[in-house]
């Protein structure tokens, strides 16, 4: 084996990284590109120590939430404290006990998340953490641009423009639905706000469109990366 040959990844793993670049042109049609919103409830708030409990991922294509590929999982972790992050979404110890092994639920997760911009309310820190299960199980790192609402709603939506105070803070999901007239579902729940942020996306888009009187593209989206 040469000093520089790489291990062969297997299949699913390669599809991954095969079907999911980094960057997206930044003249490529919204309408054209697949979204993947989600949403994960955890077992606290650090992305070194912390784990994921549940996940659940919402695809949405051509302005459309594809209600039928909506998944979510209950992740199985072990010594779950009861601590601020549990009171807010109670998912249980013994609720978890009942989860799928987080390796298993990574498997099931990897083929969702070809090819797709990952979105979500504050979304850094859900994708830290699947960064992190992502290396802990296959070895690899999340390769999917991100894109985060709360930044979306700073662009779309007057009331939250940025002010340029250093000490301004990003909308909350409350806030920004609020504001749009949105109902919430099952708060804190994976699945609800996981739904609750595909709606908002979609709103979003369509706001932004209007403010720039034209089809938006990538470039006009706030992307990142881990």
């Amino acid at each position: 084996m040469s000093w520089f040959s790489h291990p062969k990844l297997p299949a699913p793993v390669q599809a991954y990284v095969d079907a999911t670049p980094k960057r997206i042109g930044g003249k490529r049609p919204v309408e054209d590109l697949h979204f993947l919103v989600i949403d994960a409830e955890t077992t606290g708030f650090n992305v070194q120590t912390d784990k994921i409990l549940s996940i659940a991922a919402i695809h949405t294509e051509h302005g459309q939430i594809l209600l039928g590929r909506s998944k979510s999982w209950l992740v199985f972790q072990d010594h779950v404290a009861v601590n601020e992050a549990v009171r807010v979404h109670g998912i249980l110890p013994s609720d978890t006990k009942n989860g799928q092994p987080e390796s298993q639920v990574m498997e099931e997760l990897l083929p969702e998340l070809h090819g797709t911009i990952l979105v979500g309310h504050h979304v850094g820190f859900d994708a830290a953490l699947l960064d992190v299960a992502l290396y802990r199980r296959f070895g690899i790192h999340l390769r999917n641009p991100i894109l985060d609402t709360a930044s979306l709603a700073m662009q779309a939506i007057d009331a939250f423009a940025r002010t340029g105070y250093a000490n301004q803070r990003p909308p909350s999901l409350d806030e920004v639905c609020a504001h749009c007239g949105i109902a919430m579902m099952d708060r804190h729940t994976a699945a609800g706000d996981a739904y609750t942020t595909a709606e908002l996306f979609l709103l979003l888009c369509a706001r932004l469109r209007q403010r720039k009187k034209r089809a938006i593209v990538a470039g006009d989206l706030p992307l990142t990366s881990v």
